[in-house]
């Protein structure tokens, strides 16, 4: 079975081309936003998958369409390279240290979209980075794989620590319920959406 995605999508605002891998590749990230490239880079070796990601955007109005839309992709990348999800986990869960901050992330690639997002950040932005994005990176994100995520800061000083806790989190938290575990569906229903 063949565990992979492959999507372009085009608007007027950005154009992103993904690539991606469930059971391990390579990563390229090229985006016009350097914080996200970072988080990206992080979460594709955390969660194992083969990520590339080549994208352009309208920042010169703000970050918020391009990681927005990234989000979509890699979400909709997710759910279509999960297949059937016959033999999959469906459940993964991280605790999650960087230093001084602390993230926990738990969900359920069970076919429900759903974000619930405490990631109370110091300041407003890293840098150049509008940390508000962050939410709607994963809004976008667990719309689009249809998972329940919920992503919650238990404590934490620095926003740079804090953002990549979460980002390494929710990779491991995926390869975990992404992990093929048995041969049966995961779903008391027999049916997961």
């Amino acid at each position: 079975m063949s565990r992979r995605a492959s999507l372009n999508r085009v608007t007027k605002e950005t154009a992103v081309q993904l690539e991606l891998r469930l059971d391990g590749g390579d990563t390229q990230i090229d985006t016009p936003v350097g914080f996200l490239n970072h988080m990206l880079e992080l979460f594709a070796h955390h969660s194992g998958f083969g990520l590339k990601i080549n994208a352009t955007g309208d920042t010169y109005i703000d970050d918020h369409h391009s990681v927005e839309d990234i989000g979509i992709v890699l979400g909709k990348a997710l759910y279509e390279a999960a297949g059937d999800k016959l033999g999959i986990a469906r459940y993964g869960h991280c605790v999650l240290p960087m230093d001084e901050a602390l993230v926990e992330v738990a969900l359920d690639f069970g076919g429900r979209a759903y974000l619930h997002c405490d990631l109370p950040f110091a300041a407003s932005k890293c840098g150049s980075f509008d940390l508000q994005l962050i939410e709607e990176f994963f809004r976008a994100l667990a719309s689009n794989a249809k998972m329940t995520l919920h992503i919650m800061k238990r404590h934490g000083a620095n926003d740079h620590h804090v953002a990549e806790a979460a980002f390494k989190a929710v990779a491991r938290a995926l390869k975990a319920a992404l992990a093929i575990t048995s041969d049966a569906l995961p779903s008391s229903k027999g049916v997961l959406e």
